[in-house]
């Protein structure tokens, strides 16, 4: 376990932050390969209007006007680092049908390599569908295997990630949905491969996998991920949330841990040399429309920005304006380096 020997609260962090300075981190993405492994989906969205109830049961009746699919999970990762300018490498299991079809040309199309997408012949894709009526989301219905990791499977997936972290990649994202690729030998072997390499690790965490999650360099959950996963009681306030981030860096012995807060930011819990830094960030979001898969982004800019050389207090802000911008589109969506700059711009000081 950590020890902690002294704690700084940051609050005005944002006063020293000049566009330049970000600009000149993000000017470097271009050049950053990341390696995301994770469990992927296909997302359907079916889109359309109510004007009546159903005569056979009292449900509305969606009148269609649109569908489209995107890629969700780790997917929706590798193509929010695709639109910032990297090379993601992705490592995921995929069935052999069509929608593991639609998923790789949703990717290539993206800009993402699917070379290292692993094919379950016996299992079928994961599919989950959307069904939203003016801006509510009516229903969702899942289509997903109950998949069990074989060896060989497991192997197949660590080998993809050596070949990635010997391509360059610059970090690794562990993006877990629970979905039954990251494992806990697999976790415990992709820390290892990456810290013996000195190659920064990622965690979108997984509740029931929280604990596992030992010596990373940072953790992304949100408030309830982050109290589930240390079996606490959720409670509000600055305090608390000091309190709790302080708990999972000395348990889990992180480098650092961020945990978004909704409409009250993010806070970054950054544990160098036994010294805490707390970083309060406030939220960026003009407007906010759709949270889906807001937390991809936030890890896939922070990610990106750490491996284009960013503090990790820089690479969170960087993060927390990303995310800003996607929570104001609808459904899963990802970001692109312009939109980013103008967001950035439009907070900052010029300098």
């Amino acid at each position: 376990m950590t020890i902690i020997r002294r704690e700084i609260s940051i609050i005005v962090y944002m006063d020293s932050v000049s566009f330049g300075r970000l600009r000149r981190i993000i000017d470097k993405f271009g050049s950053q390969r990341v390696a995301v492994l994770g469990d992927i989906m296909l997302d359907r969205y079916i889109r359309g209007i109510v004007r009546r109830i159903s005569p056979e049961a009292p449900v509305p009746v969606v009148c269609v006007r649109e569908e489209h699919t995107v890629a969700g999970g780790a997917g929706n990762v590798a193509a929010n680092l695709a639109a910032l300018g990297a090379k993601p490498g992705l490592i995921a299991l995929i069935g052999r049908d069509s929608a593991a079809r639609k998923l790789s040309e949703i990717l290539s199309a993206a800009g993402v390599a699917t070379g290292s997408l692993i094919i379950v012949p016996n299992a079928f894709t994961i599919e989950k569908t959307r069904v939203i009526a003016e801006h509510q989301q009516v229903v969702r219905f899942d289509r997903e295997p109950a998949l069990k990791l074989t060896h060989s499977l497991e192997k197949a997936a660590l080998n993809a990630l050596e070949e990635q972290l010997k391509a360059g990649a610059g970090a690794l994202i562990l993006s877990d949905y629970g979905k039954g690729l990251l494992t806990p030998h697999i976790i415990k072997a992709a820390i290892k491969f990456c810290n013996k390499r000195g190659v920064p690790v990622f965690v979108d965490p997984k509740v029931e996998h929280f604990r596992r999650y030992k010596k990373v360099t940072c953790l992304t959950p949100n408030t309830l991920e982050a109290c589930q996963g240390m079996r606490l009681s959720q409670r509000d306030g600055q305090s608390a949330a000091e309190e709790l981030g302080k708990k999972i860096v000395g348990v889990l012995n992180c480098r650092s841990l961020l945990i978004t807060r909704g409409e009250r930011g993010m806070t970054l819990f950054n544990n160098t040399g036994g010294r805490m830094k707390i970083l309060n960030i406030p939220t960026r979001a003009r407007e906010v429309y759709d949270v889906t898969g807001a937390g991809d982004t936030v890890i896939s800019a922070l990610a990106l920005a750490s491996a284009a050389g960013a503090t990790l207090e820089d690479a969170a802000l960087i993060s927390n304006f990303a995310a800003s911008v996607v929570v104001g589109k609808l459904g899963t969506a990802t970001v692109t380096r312009e939109e980013l700059l103008e967001n950035i711009k439009s907070w900052t000081k010029t300098a």
